[in-house]
């Protein structure tokens, strides 16, 4: 099964457009960003291909 890449940097961005406007204080942007590493992380780890 492959996974169109652009379809997940898509999802992403709009993950963290919806991240960065719900967040208040320069700390929740933080954790929000931390968050959204981890998430990439996560997929790129995934999706290694060896």
């Amino acid at each position: 099964m492959t996974v169109n890449i652009k379809k997940i940097a898509l999802c992403l961005c709009l993950l963290a457009t919806l991240a960065v406007s719900a967040c208040n204080t320069t700390e929740g942007f933080g954790r929000d960003m931390q968050a959204a590493g981890d998430t990439i992380k996560d997929a790129a780890r995934d999706n290694k291909n060896y």
